[in-house]
């Protein structure tokens, strides 16, 4: 890749990162703000919930929006909202306006981040170049994350407004660079202008999916309460489960429908779904469970907490370095299953956690999680997007992001609820042997959903060629193998590239 390439791959990286580094900053932060603020309990859970809920409802909205009305405007104007409503967030004094500005904040990267995914595969020739820029995209957004970990302790310290302000300061650089280096022009195709005027926007479809998404999200979080209220738990997840199908009819009966039904017959699309949600289901849930173990029951602080974790963004060196080569020799299915693997033994090694561990004991599997998801991550973005036409790009990576943000959702909420549930009584002593007890029984959430991960990599990678000559792999096509309706053959950022 050129000078102009790197440029560009930097700026979309720099939002990734930026999304990553948000919340886990957060996390780190949110004992702090709860103390400052005078938050309630369900408050707090309702800051950290709020993105979530913004994310996960509009992440397919956001990335159609990215085809039908241009990757450039939907990725600056949404990264314009992302820096206005951090900000925002800095500045609030009461619990609701926190709250407003994360849900804002998560409706932002719901756009933001689709639109940066297809800028990167409508701008990099498909085949190795794409592969490596999705690599280090990937890398970056778990790197952010892990480093955020660090940067939340250090600037929590300072003073947790900082917290929201760092971000701001970071967007804006982005921005003034996106502003020269994101490719497109600056209205809508031609193809694009007829479906409005031919659809509209498919309204009704957009309102039914929002819909449908925003309550089996909060249907997720409410997992969080286990068996407390669960009569609205269930009403809830059977409404979005509903207005899904709802959603479903609109979109069979649609001129211009905003979701193409049949993209869901790409079998890697669907499988790269499936092993997303899985797998970010499995990493959330097991950083919430250690977390909680480290500062609850080891009595360490955020800071000391965040420097142990931070070995887990190892990610950000394997996935740019070694997982490129490992998916050119063995494809994508062997890597992803590779990937869950190493996941599936890490937490494994956790479940016998004492009192009196030492972090080196830790460390394996502290590294292990990291490696994983420099293996699984990448490749599962790639198998998302290839071989699926350029005008939808944006839907293929809006439908990979809801996954992963309803994965993330499944995995902490599982968690606290199974943590709830086998927690001693109020009258126990917090580091007591059953205190213990109800983290090992928590942490058999993220072996569950990394061993269902395994199950189902397996059955791709036994599905497909072995070899990486084979025509086709069970994630998509074999690296360097053009797709029926790729750009494969397309140069790499050409003076006039349509990144909308």
């Amino acid at each position: 890749m050129g000078a102009r390439a790197w440029a560009l791959l930097l700026v979309l990286c720099g939002t990734t990162f930026l999304e990553g580094a948000d919340i886990a900053m957060l996390a780190i932060a949110i004992p702090t703000i709860r103390s400052d603020l005078g938050l309630s309990t369900g408050t707090a859970a309702w800051v950290i919930s709020a993105y979530v809920l913004g994310y996960a409802g509009f992440t397919l909205l956001g990335g159609r929006a990215a085809d039908l009305l241009g990757r450039r405007r939907m990725f600056l104007v949404w990264l314009g909202v992302f820096l206005a409503f951090s900000g925002l967030g800095g500045l609030a004094t009461e619990g609701w306006m926190l709250i407003v500005a994360r849900f804002v904040t998560g409706v932002a990267a719901a756009f933001m981040t689709p639109a940066a995914m297809s800028v990167i595969t409508t701008s990099y020739a498909e085949g190795p170049e794409r592969n490596k820029a999705l690599l280090v995209f990937a890398g970056t957004s778990a790197g952010g994350f892990s480093l955020g970990l660090v940067i939340g302790g250090l600037l929590t310290e300072l003073g947790w407004r900082w917290v929201f302000f760092a971000p701001v300061i970071l967007t804006a650089v982005i921005l003034a660079a996106a502003v020269r280096l994101v490719p497109g022009a600056d209205a809508p195709t031609a193809k694009a202008w007829a479906t409005l005027r031919s659809g509209g926007f498919d309204l009704p479809g957009a309102v039914a999916v929002a819909g449908a998404m925003l309550l089996l999200a909060f249907g997720v979080v409410r997992l969080e309460h286990g068996l407390d209220g669960w009569p609205v738990t269930l009403g809830v997840v059977l409404a979005g489960l509903l207005l899904g199908a709802a959603f479903v009819g609109v979109e069979r009966r649609a001129a211009a429908p905003l979701v193409r039904l049949a993209i869901f017959r790409t079998g890697s699309v669907v499988r790269a779904g499936l092993g997303a949600l899985l797998y970010l289901g499995s990493f959330m849930g097991f950083q919430f469970v250690i977390t909680l173990y480290l500062q609850e029951l080891r009595g360490w602080s955020s800071w000391q907490t965040a420097l142990a974790l931070v070995v887990m963004g190892c990610d950000v060196v394997l996935a740019p370095t070694l997982t490129p080569r490992l998916v050119q020799r063995h494809g994508h299915a062997r890597v992803i299953l590779g990937g869950f693997l190493l996941a599936l033994l890490a937490y494994a090694l956790f479940l016998p956690v004492g009192m009196d561990w030492t972090y080196a004991a830790m460390f394996p599997t502290l590294f292990l999680v990291g490696a994983g998801f420099a293996l699984a991550y990448g490749p599962l973005l790639i198998a998302a997007t290839e071989g699926v036409a350029a005008h939808e790009q944006g839907l293929a990576g809006g439908i990979l992001h809801t996954s992963t943000q309803f994965g993330a959702a499944i995995g902490v909420s599982a968690v606290t609820a199974v943590h709830g549930l086998a927690s001693p009584g109020a009258g126990e002593a917090a580091g007591s042997g059953q205190a213990l007890d109800a983290f090992r029984t928590a942490l058999a959430v993220p072996v569950a959903l990394a061993a269902v991960g395994v199950a189902v990599a397996l059955a791709g990678a036994l599905r497909g060629p072995r070899g990486p000559r084979g025509p086709r792999g069970p994630w998509g096509p074999r690296p360097g193998q053009p797709a029926a309706l790729s750009d494969a053959s397309a140069p790499a950022l050409p003076a006039t590239t349509d990144a909308r």
